[in-house]
């Protein structure tokens, strides 16, 4: 009788028990009740103290250290009024806590999740820039905490923050501004704490970052710890590259005061006579000026320095002006041109009475003839004379310009033809060496 069937049967049955037996043990372990375990275990009453740091590297008495990283979410705003700018992030600090590992059950539990800040150490770390600053909290508040089985604490939350920016407004709108956000640590000393930028791409920054006026060109990470009389404390620091958009102010500014300078050179070539029209224009233009450049100052902090929008408003307004100047000179040289003309006119009617004075005395008597004889002829030798010395006299020499002015009788018809010249080339001038100076500068000039 074959006994060797019989005993693989029992074999393969009591195989296929334990697997079942194993089965059923796994089945029955509730992972979310070890969760619950663990955390009693290691956050329980007399087990853990939130107020006290943890220790430093391998378990020394030096500083813990805290790495820290950023997402910058979005950036709502960057005011040149106030000086200021508001961006929403979130926040991530990591460290060892020693006092919070635990056992991974073979690596099934990854990390335990915390949403209860002060149920672990904390670093007290601030925005030394901040100005506002509030939580989100829908629908649920959006913080959590991260316990790695090492002992490895992930800190995150989301966070948006008003932070001071002071700015440089010399090149505006032709500048670049940098931006801070600044990060210590509040009561603990850097013997105690130690803050650091985490190990590749600290800083990021989502990728549709749109901003209306402004363009994030590039960030830098830096440590700014900090002194005071009560010790020196961890600092980190991002600051932030914004260039303006210069088309805005291109479209809304400096192309409309180049039309308004162009616009008050339209007086020019109007008849001096039509003096309601020229002094409506010049004053149109004038007033139109001063709005937009009070306009432009409105939407501008009041500094102590001169900007670059200022000269330029500056400039125009002083053409825009110069040539309602040029207008009232026009209107006295064309009064002075009629009171001379009227001189001239006078004259010339007291000489032809003068002259018909004289015939009528040669005529008056035969023995008046012999005498009156005697100044004509005398006249007409000197008129002889000086026939003969204009002959000699070489004739002046005439340039172009004398000869081209010559075409314009008038004082007045000469000051309008002059500004039509002059008044577009200085413009001109004025532009090369406004855009020379801001628009193609160095680097350092900039800074």
């Amino acid at each position: 009788m074959d006994t060797s069937r019989p005993s693989c049967s029992l074999l393969i049955l009591l195989a296929l028990y334990i697997l079942q037996l194993a089965g059923c043990m796994n089945a029955k372990i509730n992972f979310r009740e070890k969760e619950k375990q663990i955390l009693d275990q290691i956050l329980g009453p007399g087990r853990y103290d939130a107020r006290i740091r943890p220790s430093g590297i391998n378990g020394t008495d030096g500083p813990a250290v805290v790495s820290v990283n950023i997402f910058v979410r979005s950036i709502s705003k960057i005011d040149d009024v106030t000086m200021e700018y508001s961006v929403q992030l979130t926040f991530r600090e990591q460290w060892l806590d020693e006092r919070l590992k635990f056992n991974n059950l073979g690596g099934r539990l990854k990390y335990l999740t915390l949403t209860e800040a002060n149920r672990v150490w904390m670093p007290d770390l601030f925005f030394s820039n901040e100005k506002e600053g509030h939580f989100h909290n829908i629908i649920m508040p959006n913080v959590y905490i991260r316990i790695f089985p090492n002992g490895n604490v992930l800190y995150s939350i989301r966070i948006s923050l008003t932070l001071s920016c002071p700015m440089n407004l010399k090149l505006y709108p032709l500048d670049k501004q940098t931006c801070s956000l600044r990060m210590a640590s509040y009561g603990w000393t850097t013997d105690d704490l130690v803050f650091l930028w985490k190990e590749g791409d600290p800083v990021q920054v989502v990728k549709n970052l749109h901003l209306p006026r402004f363009t994030l060109e590039k960030f830098l990470t830096d440590y700014c710890n900090s002194k005071t009389n009560t010790g020196e404390y961890s600092c980190l620091k991002v600051d932030l590259l914004f260039k303006r958009e210069f088309s805005y102010y291109l479209i809304q500014i400096y192309i409309p005061c180049c039309m308004l300078v162009i616009v008050s050179w339209v007086s020019f070539w109007l008849d001096q006579g039509a003096v309601p029209a020229r002094v409506s224009l010049g004053v149109t233009t004038l007033l139109t000026m001063a709005t937009q450049s009070s306009g432009i100052n409105a939407s501008l902090p009041p500094v102590s320095y001169t900007k670059a929008i200022d000269v330029w408003t500056g400039v125009c307004l002083t053409f825009v002006f110069g040539a309602l100047l040029e207008f009232a000179l026009v209107n006295y040289a064309s009064r002075s041109d009629m009171h001379r003309e009227n001189m001239k006119k006078s004259r010339r009617e007291m000489e032809a009475a003068a002259n018909m004075d004289a015939a009528s005395d040669l005529l008056d008597t035969d023995s008046n003839t012999t005498f009156a004889m005697k100044p004509l002829m005398r006249g007409g030798v000197v008129d002889s004379k000086m026939r003969q010395c204009e002959i000699h006299m070489k004739p002046p020499e005439k340039n172009c310009c004398r000869m081209w002015m010559s075409k314009f009788p008038t004082r007045s018809k000469r000051i309008d033809v002059i500004s039509r010249i002059t008044f577009p080339l200085v413009f001109a001038l004025f532009n090369l060496a406004y855009w020379s100076t801001y628009l193609f500068r160095d680097e350092d000039e900039e800074k």
